[in-house]
């Protein structure tokens, strides 16, 4: 085993898991990450509580109990996800007081299938909040057209956000706003910005298996030669992004009264292409006040043989605008990937949602006491 998680730890990029079960809670496994690898916070999503709860170890009881009040499956699935994310979130605690909230961070996320409803979006995330109620949870939104309005209104209600979803440049700047947006929205209500923290998830791997496809299909050494550079670039540029937003004017005015700056987040690094380094989309997006949200294996790799040598991010922009360049003179349009990425985002959230419906339902109904 290296350092590497520590040191990544150091460069001021904060270890998240992107996983949680409820065996992981109970066995102590995630008390044992927090306490031997560095994780200083989880995120979820429906796709990880789909898998789970299909698991079924340790939700059976609840089931149960849920069962024989006759609650619907949307409410089970609720009071199923929601215990998980408040006991995490207890079990993290100690790491959000130590940062002064920055991290030990959980997040869960709005019912996939309200991304394009705006007001019901917002309502869901109050009842998120609600339903949790920890001052350490993030609700996470999808970064969609309809997302954007909610993501300031649940911010200007003092609601901490992960913005999720995020795969285009002119997306991520148009989330960065929302956020502000919210803020000065609450400074006006009177709220207290230091308490009021987010994350803008920004995608990785699906950005190079997307692209890596279209560049096979062009076939060119040229081509070729640009496999598995796209989602770094594109990565790296929404950090230059982020390094311009929360400098400017607008910004340093909320800055002076307590906010704080939505650290972009790393998602969907774990590796799809065997190819490529398991530990690519750690090492290479190392810089200062951003977050790696990894699967286990990720983690474990990047513990293994990760090799942490720095800040990997700033200094690389120009660089990163010619390897984008380069894949659009090929005939590949970026803004065909990112809206295509987006929309199966959505698409496979709402799949695992839908899912997890179905298999709750089947549970429910075993469970159910017989009639006497």
């Amino acid at each position: 085993m290296t350092d590497a998680l520590k040191r990544l730890s150091d460069e001021g990029v904060a270890i998240w898991l992107d996983d949680l079960s409820r065996k992981r809670i109970t066995s102590g496994n995630l008390a044992e990450l927090i306490d031997q690898s560095h994780v200083v916070g989880v995120t979820t999503n429906p796709a990880i509580f789909q898998k789970a709860i299909s698991g079924g170890e340790g939700y059976e009881q609840q089931l149960t109990d849920l069962a024989t009040r006759k609650v619907t499956v949307e409410e089970a699935l609720r009071m199923i996800t929601t215990a998980d994310v408040r006991d995490a979130a207890d079990i993290l605690r100690p790491v959000y007081d130590r940062t002064d909230g920055q991290d030990g961070r959980v997040s869960i996320e709005v019912d996939p299938r309200l991304a394009h409803n705006t007001p019901a979006t917002i309502a869901e995330a109050k009842q998120l909040a609600w339903l949790v109620d920890r001052p350490n949870t993030l609700i996470k939104i999808p970064a969609t057209k309809a997302g954007l309005p909610a993501i300031t209104e649940v911010i200007g209600k003092g609601i901490s956000v992960n913005v999720t979803l995020i795969f285009s440049l002119e997306r991520y700047r148009e989330v960065m706003d929302a956020y502000v947006a919210g803020l000065e929205k609450a400074k006006a209500a009177g709220l207290d910005l230091s308490l009021i923290h987010s994350v803008a998830s920004f995608f990785v791997s699906r950005v190079d298996s997307e692209i890596d496809k279209r560049l096979d299909a062009v076939g060119t050494d040229e081509a070729k030669a640009l496999k598995g550079k796209a989602a770094l670039a594109n990565a790296r540029l929404a950090y230059q992004a982020y390094e311009e937003v929360f400098s400017s004017d607008r910004w340093t005015a909320l800055e002076r009264v307590g906010a704080n700056k939505q650290r972009p987040l790393w998602a969907s690094t774990g590796v799809k292409d065997p190819a490529y380094k398991d530990t690519l989309y750690v090492e290479d997006l190392v810089a200062p006040n951003t977050v790696n949200t990894m699967p286990e294996a990720t983690l474990e790799a990047t513990a293994d043989h990760g090799r942490i040598t720095g800040d990997t991010v700033r200094g690389g922009y120009e660089q990163a605008r010619a390897e984008l360049d380069a894949v659009a003179k090929l005939g590949i349009s970026y803004d065909d990937v990112v809206q295509l990425l987006e929309d199966e985002g959505v698409e496979k959230f709402e799949a695992s949602w839908n899912d997890l419906l179905k298999s709750t339902e089947a549970e429910l109904e075993r469970l159910a006491p017989t009639e006497a």
